[in-house]
């Protein structure tokens, strides 16, 4: 799937149809790898790269359930969203060295979700002066690092921590 991004509507535009169903349920059928890029599995939830990160090390924390909102899985796949959320920035600190972290969900359309019908966790590193002339004027973010880098980067730290 080939996406473009658009500075003026200030979103990714696919420039081919969508695979059906949902991503994240698909990505867990997938095995682990730079196919999917999951990093990690629990018992309940996963930790997956964001394929449109704000930031280098940008993350999600997603329930296994298909489930709109958090308040509709049970509160043990909760605690291990959690437990998830707090490992991952552990990692992240490692590796990335962030001076502060953006942890939050974005439930419902009007909220800003891009993936509706499935809830996950973003934990978006920030350094300060992330934010420069290139997503100010230009729209346009600059990664230092492929995602299969920090696919192969956050796998390897994340067994080890």
């Amino acid at each position: 799937m080939d996406y473009l991004w658009s500075p003026w509507r200030k979103e990714y535009i696919m420039q081919n149809e969508p695979p059906p169903g949902c991503i994240f349920c698909t990505a867990l059928e997938k095995e682990d790898g730079t196919e999917n890029l999951i990093i990690a599995r629990g018992e309940r939830a996963y930790v997956i790269i964001n394929r449109f990160p704000y930031t280098s090390g940008h993350i999600m924390v997603v329930p296994n359930e298909h489930q709109s909102s958090f308040e509709k899985v049970d509160a043990q796949t909760r605690a291990e969203l959690m437990e998830l959320i707090t490992q991952a920035m552990g990692v992240l600190r490692e590796l990335y060295h962030p001076e502060g972290f953006n942890v939050g969900a974005n439930i419902g359309a009007v909220a800003g979700a891009g993936i509706v019908d499935h809830a996950h966790f973003h934990i978006v590193p920030r350094w300060g002066g992330d934010t420069n002339f290139m997503t100010t004027l230009a729209a346009t973010r600059v990664l230092p690092e492929s995602l299969e880098d920090t696919y192969q980067r956050l796998r390897q730290a994340w067994e080890h921590s």
